[in-house]
């Protein structure tokens, strides 16, 4: 069931590309990504509030906190850079050039994780390599 999540993901990551172009049209980047980041703030926090699971919050760790505000501030700085990109470049390259997090994700998780690496895996992240530089080398 992962991968229907994971394609919706996919889905509405690429019209948020679409969205967040027309959206920093003659706007500062920085602006556009602080109106992003306020809506999904309230979404993500009716989600919880409508799943009763904001009664959790007391089991969260110092280490579980720790790592969840580290990971918000990459969030952050990628959707400030994203938007910034966004704005200079066309969606249709900048959009591929940011999925090169996926490879990057597998080579980290390899190394903090400890997650093996699959001849398949190496190879998927090896060819998103291969396109980004086909993308960004002129």
């Amino acid at each position: 069931m992962w991968w229907v999540y994971a394609i919706l993901s996919a889905l509405f990551a690429s019209l948020t590309a679409i969205f967040a172009k027309l959206g920093v049209a003659n706007v500062s980047s920085n602006l556009a990504t602080a109106i992003r980041t306020v809506v999904v703030l309230l979404l993500a926090w009716s989600i919880v509030w409508f799943r009763n699971e904001a009664k959790e919050i007391h089991t969260l760790s110092k280490q579980n906190l720790l790592f969840l505000l580290v990971s918000g501030i990459g969030t952050g700085l990628s959707w400030l850079f994203y938007f910034k990109a966004l704005q200079l470049g066309k969606v249709s390259e900048v959009a591929p050039v940011d999925k090169l997090s996926v490879a990057l994700t597998i080579v980290l998780s390899v190394v903090f994780l400890g997650e093996s690496l699959s001849l398949k895996t190496a190879l998927g992240a090896t060819l998103i390599i291969a396109g980004t530089l086909v993308m960004v080398l002129k």
